[in-house]
């Protein structure tokens, strides 16, 4: 049975951040909002919390998965990212983008595409988010909330809670966080639009 946290958007209240991050720390998944919509999360260095997040969307690894960083340092910690390609993130973080990079060796393995050794990063601007990733100290492995079958990622926290109580350690209700994805741009080789969503790609002359 999972448990729900009503935390507020705007001012997270620190005890309930401080008790999610100890879920997470102690191998649970959990469902969190965002500034695109809300998703599901998972401490990067726990193998066995992030195959219960793949067998809840039921998607491998060729989907990618996204590491959610506090800000841009910790975002070129974990990705291999040259000059021009810094500029442009600075200018678009924090914000509703993911940005798919070749990993450091930061990264584990068994987190990346099958191939081509490479991960989703994004900087999101949302207090409770933000919070939260201060609170943990580094990035939370990410999936938007898109359950198999589904057109469009749950947006009501008791509806999520509802449909995942027996499979997620945490449901965080942080209000309305909207049904429009991230936009997806692929920077391994030029600057690629993979998903148009809640990001502006003119802003990567897209």
């Amino acid at each position: 049975m999972s448990q729900f946290f009503q935390i507020h958007p705007d001012n997270p209240q620190a005890r309930l951040i401080r008790e999610a991050v100890k879920i997470l720390r102690s191998g649970g998944v959990i469902v969190y909002p965002t500034d695109s919509c809300y998703a599901l999360g998972c401490a990067l260095g726990d193998k066995q919390a992030m195959e219960r997040l793949l067998a809840i969307r039921e998607i491998d690894l060729k989907h990618h998965l996204t590491l959610v960083c506090h800000d841009l340092s910790a975002l070129a910690h974990y990705a291999k990212v040259d000059n021009g390609q810094f500029r442009m993130l600075k200018a678009a973080t924090p914000g509703s983008y993911t940005f798919i990079l070749q990993a450091t060796k930061e990264v584990p393995r068994r987190t990346l595409h099958p191939k081509r050794s490479t991960i989703g990063l994004r900087v999101p601007d949302h207090p409770t988010t933000q919070a939260l990733l201060a609170e943990l100290g580094e990035p939370i492995l990410s999936s938007t909330l898109l359950l198999p079958g589904e057109d469009e990622p749950m947006t009501d926290p008791y509806e999520i809670r509802d449909r995942l109580e027996h499979s997620v350690d945490l449901v965080i209700d942080g209000g309305w966080c909207g049904t429009e994805p991230t936009t997806v741009i692929d920077m391994t080789d030029g600057v690629e639009l993979l998903r148009a969503g809640k990001g502006d790609p003119a802003i990567f002359g897209l």
